[in-house]
């Protein structure tokens, strides 16, 4: 090694070597994919796997060449950050089954770093340190022999011309590739984020500076009413006693009068995308003014209280973290996100307005740590793994410790709930939905963030639990409604708890009857 890194090698030979690096190092899943999702034939298989390692070969040869060239010591340093990326990318879906696509690039950069570290070992640490650490040292020390322009004209085009005409040769795979772009773009490195984050800049850039503002608002009555909407993190339908799971995880919650439970599924899989589709009026790539945003507008004393994050952008004059709120009430908890309930009581009665809504973004069954996300006495169910890297182990281990936060999630909804009942000068009431749902191992897929058209149903199918206090709205009667519903009933359904009458209101997709207000077409 220290003999390599003393004699100087051409540019030609560094290419070629960082191009067949690339490719072993980085790129096995990429064809493992290919290799068993292919409906060629045997010699059709290894027609197809012969032209991707050809195309890929020249693609990253002709890549690293004009990087350096052109670039020099700048190069180096990018070359060295891609092999550590590229490391880390091949650890996280060999180990979590996960493609990097824009989806994930999204998700890691809404990451923070307490989430983040869950998923530090020296498992980690020692495949970086082999496969990204190692190549990058050598990229930064490897001494190179540039050579003259007309050389890079040459290799470069001749490269260029190569992949082309393998490109041509598999005409034929068109179909076939466009129907698994998702998989093979979110598995080919370095191509897979680097594409993707430009794709997730380019989005925000475009995104408006300002939410769209919806139609305004009027409050059509002075009756005194809370709503109180917990937007549940990575909580699944599938391990809620609630919808027939054959643990007792909702213990308390099955016992709540009046509790409406709906089928639901999530318009995402990943936080950003699902808190937005439960705060806006409809599916939208566009930013419409959130439900928060407009009923802080419209009059609406707001609230949010937040051990998360990812939300979309929340305008209201209180937003409160978990940290703020530990400081606010001493004697609570900090740990877990009890404390976003704290002194919630006195906090509506003292509001000076007749109309409250108060939004709680928990964290409760966010993995990779989900066994550090509720109190001690909550652990019911036992061993637990700490981490979602110990649970693929043993999964029965993992779903133990997620199945305790579904437990403390019961605990605190129905803390909630018999709170609201006493509050007998006001109309309550209480939403839970959650942003997305969990791979618990199924198909040894874990956590979540898999595109809507790959993802299994557990990171779709999603808890949708309401309750209002006597004589508050009435609720649609079966038939009425959808068999499943979407996120966006969460909007509609607020306007009309809390008397908001709206242009932007949208009966068909309300909970409840309506009630004390005329909507814009006079109904």
């Amino acid at each position: 090694m220290m003999i390599l890194l003393r004699k100087p090698i051409s540019l030609f030979a560094f290419s070629c070597i960082i191009s067949i690096g690339t490719l072993l190092l980085y790129n096995v899943p990429f064809f493992n994919f290919v290799a068993n999702n292919t409906n060629e034939s045997v010699g059709g298989r290894i027609f197809l796997l012969a032209s991707l390692v050809v195309i890929m070969l020249v693609l990253n040869f002709m890549m690293t060449y004009l990087v350096m060239f052109l670039m020099r010591i700048v190069g180096r340093i990018l070359l060295a950050i891609l092999s550590i990326i590229n490391a880390t990318a091949v650890y996280f879906i060999f180990t979590y089954n996960v493609m990097i696509d824009a989806t994930t690039i999204e998700n890691v950069f809404n990451t923070r770093y307490s989430e983040a570290s869950g998923f530090f070992s020296w498992s980690l640490w020692l495949f970086m340190i082999v496969f990204g650490v190692l190549p990058a040292l050598w990229c930064l020390l490897q001494p190179v022999v540039i050579g003259k322009a007309k050389k890079m004209t040459v290799y470069c085009g001749s490269s260029l011309a190569v992949g082309l005409v393998i490109a041509l040769m598999n005409f034929n795979q068109t179909l076939w590739i466009s129907e698994h772009d998702t998989e093979l773009g979110g598995l080919l490195q370095p191509w897979s984020y680097l594409i993707n984050t430009c794709r997730i800049i380019s989005f925000s850039q475009d995104e408006q500076a300002e939410e769209i503002k919806l139609p305004d608002a009027t409050i059509a009555d002075n009756e005194k009413a809370v709503v109180v909407l917990v937007i549940g993190e990575s909580a699944r339908k599938a391990n809620f006693q609630l919808y027939g799971y054959e643990r007792d995880t909702n213990p308390l919650l099955s016992k709540q009068e009046g509790l409406m439970v709906y089928q639901a599924t999530s318009c995402a899989t990943y936080t950003t995308a699902g808190s937005k589709a439960i705060l806006e009026p409809k599916n939208s790539d566009d930013l419409y003014e959130l439900l928060p945003n407009y009923a802080f507008r419209t009059g609406v004393d707001v609230s949010w209280r937040t051990s998360n994050w990812g939300e979309p952008p929340i305008h209201i004059d209180e937003y409160l973290t978990d940290e703020e709120l530990a400081d606010k009430y001493p004697d609570a908890n900090k740990k877990y996100d009890g404390i976003l309930f704290a002194g919630l009581r006195e906090r509506i009665e003292s509001s000076k307005k007749n109309k409250v809504l108060i939004v709680l973004h928990t964290s409760t069954s966010h993995g990779p740590n989900y066994a550090d996300k509720y109190p001690k006495e909550f652990e019911v169910y036992k061993p637990v793994a700490r981490n979602v890297e110990e649970g693929q182990k043993n999964v029965g281990m993992l779903v133990n410790a997620y199945d305790n936060t579904i437990r403390y999630t019961d605990f605190l909804l129905d803390s909630l709930i018999n709170t609201l009942r006493t509050m007998t000068d006001w109309h309550s009431a209480m939403i839970f939905i959650s942003d997305h749902g969990e791979s618990l191992g199924e198909n040894k897929m874990f956590m979540h963030g898999l595109p809507m058209k790959l993802a299994p149903k557990v990171q779709y199918e999603i808890p949708f639990l309401v309750w209002t206090s006597e004589n508050f709205r009435e609720y649609k009667k079966e038939g009425e409604l959808p068999t499943v519903l979407e996120q966006h009933y969460i909007f509609h359904s607020v306007l009309n708890l809390l008397s908001v009458d709206s242009p932007a209101y949208n009966k068909d997709f309300d909970l409840f009857r309506l009630f004390g207000f005329q909507t814009v077409d006079g109904s």
